[in-house]
């Protein structure tokens, strides 16, 4: 299983993230795991609603890019988080990305909120494969 990081000394009033994952598929997973937990407090969303997810793009920074944002953008139209994610990234011209979430409505009365990320940025914004293992930075506008 993959792990991330606050980056506190990266964007004071931002979110930067570092995230390592064992494979993309783990990366891309943890990578939503974080988001949920700047978001909220995954124990207090009540796991209702599963959803799935096709992205493609040309690189897969892009496609990390579109993933994160579409995490983002659901969680502004529908108000749902997801704590958890099944990803399956396919290598290629685009890349492609397949993905089963689960999680659940943001409740005023039972979810602990925390932060509301607004978007995603380019600022320090990496991808990369080092060994067999992947790592991204991230800073999420808050």
């Amino acid at each position: 299983m993959g792990r991330f990081s606050v980056l506190e000394e990266i964007a004071v009033a931002d979110c930067a993230l570092e995230i390592e994952g064992d494979s993309l598929d783990d990366l891309f997973e943890t990578a939503a795991r974080a988001l949920c937990e700047v978001m909220v407090d995954p124990a207090t969303v009540a796991p209702t609603v599963e959803r799935s997810v096709d992205l493609s793009a040309g690189a897969v920074d892009l496609l990390f890019y579109d993933w994160l944002s579409e995490l983002i953008y659901l969680k502004d139209r529908d108000r749902e988080v997801f704590t958890e994610s099944r990803v399956r990234v396919t290598r290629g011209s685009p890349w492609r990305l397949a993905a089963r979430l689960q999680g659940g409505s943001i409740d005023p009365e039972r979810t602990a909120l925390r932060a509301d990320p607004k978007a995603v940025t380019f600022h320090q914004f990496l991808v990369e494969e080092k060994g067999q293992r992947w790592r991204a930075r991230v800073v999420i506008d808050i």
